[in-house]
């Protein structure tokens, strides 16, 4: 088990391992009157109202005039919800934030009209529109989503609920990241530890069997008090989905969260059907890990700790740092020396601190740094987490240096393809460097670990999150005991007959912040396939491959994001990339059997 780094008050951190918000706004006085001059501009955009039809000009006019209030308000938003994020137990930020997300609605609500107002202009002028040379590509987008743009009005009065919709997946927010306390564990040497989402993580990888079972159970326990608490946020999350999927005139919620990215429910409905036909290569890997362990049933708190009798490998942040530059090496000495502004120029978060949102991001806005949040702990699984929200940083950072605004950012579904290609890359990198046979082993399950945790996991959830939608739709009523029996029963399909039957892990559904970001998880699955591809043509030393990624990396939104992976070497309209991910699971699973056997 790795160091524990118990969380404190914010200032008690080093402020070196804090991100640096200054450069956004160097107080919160500069930001409150960047927000007053915003606010006075805001009824601009609304001139243009009603005049689309007097030409090109005057559509050209408005877009630009649009695209220059969201170009500001994304600046705002992000240095409220970063100070918010920083520590979500302060109320000023949290309030601050909060008005950030009135305001989006509000701006929402006002500019409205524009789409549904240009949708209705006659076939010869979109047809000119969309041969623009800065622009048309944008208006292409729009005109393939004419038939799911209501009216103005409906349109405002859509964009005006925003915040009223977000109210489910805001709650579980502020109850999963500040109001939820999991208590003290009693840790190997009997000192008591804090239970936190943080070092949740660290006490599973631990080799007392008790600790994880005891951190399991405590850590559970308290989304179980909550559960229909849990289930009523669900629930509402899953209607506010349903709802707007079915006023715009979707077949179902899934069918209009893929179409804003223009992908084929079918890479959907592949990844899922692809995945269960290869469940029997995660099956193999539980029944080894149990047998490795040498318990009577394998649990979920079995399949996280290590397989290696030593310690696991373990880094500080400052030895990181010095990897990560090492194992990014394949992508060119001009990326490296760019990634050095992350560190050189605070975009990072590190450690974690009382009322700190939990988990990982990358976050910011055209013209931000592109931040990243962490709650480090020494671990291997942190350095992954490390290079991985580097990965998404150095996209936007890409993207922003080589697109205009208006494609100055990249659809979800291509959004974990470079976090995850860098995390090959990581794993390709310790393989070769760290040659000890119990390294090589814990390595080794460290890939397939991620591998379980990012294609077989975030299947899973996708499989589940479709199931919610679909139940929802025909009328059953999401409760606590109707989520939790079929999760558990999902679990089980997923990992085999090796894993035991506690039912703790029937809860599991209510603690996931993903199944609130309307079918996200399963571009983790899709994306990591796909970097799988990547990073062996990236390693395999071609010049043209290194280029095609780069490309990949500065294309932002300038076209369909198939065609943006199709131009980067991979077409994610059929199963051959996810096949191609099995076989090198595949691959490295013989490669573990064969070094615990010898």
């Amino acid at each position: 088990m790795g160091n524990i780094i118990e969380a404190q008050a914010r200032e008690a951190n080093d402020p070196k391992y804090q991100w640096d918000l200054t450069t956004i706004y160097p107080d919160d006085e500069a930001f409150e009157a960047d927000l007053a001059d915003f606010m006075e501009s805001l009824d601009q955009v609304e001139e243009y109202r009603g005049s689309l039809d007097q030409g090109k000009a005057q559509v050209i006019a408005a877009l630009e005039g649009i695209l220059a209030i969201s170009r500001k308000l994304e600046k705002l938003y992000v240095y409220s919800h970063l100070k918010s994020d920083q520590d979500t137990s302060n109320n000023h930020y949290l309030s601050l934030q909060s008005q950030m997300q009135a305001i989006a609605a509000q701006v929402g609500q006002k500019m409205a009209w524009f789409e549904p107002e240009l949708l209705a202009l006659d076939d010869s002028l979109l047809g000119e529109l969309t041969q623009h040379d800065d622009y048309g590509h944008f208006f292409q987008s729009l005109v393939d989503s004419k038939d799911h743009v209501l009216s103005p009005d409906q349109e405002a009065l859509l964009a005006g609920g925003s915040q009223v919709f977000a109210n489910a997946s805001n709650t579980f927010a502020v109850l999963n990241n500040s109001d939820m306390t999991f208590g003290k564990v009693d840790g190997e040497d009997d000192n008591e530890i804090s239970l936190s989402h943080g070092t949740y993580g660290v006490l599973l990888e631990s080799s007392d069997r008790d600790l994880r079972e005891r951190t399991f159970k405590q850590y559970y326990a308290s989304y179980q008090e909550l559960k229909n608490t849990f289930a009523q946020l669900m629930s509402g999350n899953i209607k506010h989905h349903n709802f707007i999927a079915s006023t715009r005139h979707y077949d179902s919620a899934r069918q209009a969260a893929l179409d804003q990215n223009h992908i084929p429910e079918s890479v959907y409905d592949t990844l899922v059907s692809t995945v269960n036909d290869n469940l029997s290569l995660l099956h193999d890997y539980v029944a080894l890990r149990k047998e490795l362990l040498g318990v009577d049933s394998l649990e979920f708190y079995d399949l996280y700790t290590p397989l290696t009798k030593n310690d696991p490998i373990t880094f500080t942040y400052e030895e990181a740092k010095e990897i990560v530059f090492k194992a990014l090496a394949p992508l060119g000495q001009q990326y490296l020396e760019d990634l050095e502004q992350a560190f050189d120029q605070g975009w990072i978060d590190v450690y974690e601190n009382i009322g700190k949102r939990s988990g990982a991001y990358s976050s910011g806005a055209y013209d931000t740094n592109p931040y990243v949040l962490l709650n480090w702990q020494d671990s291997l699984n942190d350095l992954y987490t490390l290079v991985h929200e580097l990965g998404h940083s150095m996209h936007s950072y890409y993207t922003r240096q080589n697109q205009d605004y208006v494609y100055g950012d990249y659809s979800i579904f291509v959004a974990e393809i470079a976090s995850t290609t860098n995390e090959n890359l990581l794993t390709a990198y310790l393989l070769e460097e760290l040659a000890d046979d119990q390294e090589q082993i814990y390595l080794l399950t460290q890939y397939l670990d991620g591998f379980k945790g990012t294609i077989f996991r975030q299947t899973q959830f996708a499989e589940f999150e479709q199931f919610m939608h679909e139940s929802d739709a025909n009328g059953q009523a999401l409760s606590a005991d109707f989520l939790s029996e079929n999760y558990y029963e999902l679990t089980h399909k997923y990992y085999g007959e090796a894993l035991g039957d506690d039912p703790t892990i029937a809860y599991e559904w209510s603690r996931i912040p993903h199944f609130y970001m309307n079918y996200y998880v399963y571009q983790y699955a899709t994306g990591f396939a796909a970097a799988n591809s990547l990073a062996k043509r990236l390693l395999s030393g071609d010049p043209q491959a290194r280029e095609d990624y780069l490309n990949y990396l500065k294309a932002g939104s300038s076209d369909y994001p198939i065609e943006v992976m199709k131009r980067a070497g991979i077409d994610m309209t059929n199963a051959n990339y996810i096949e191609d991910a099995m076989e090198q699971f595949q691959e490295r699973l013989d490669e573990l059997k064969q070094l615990v056997n010898d």
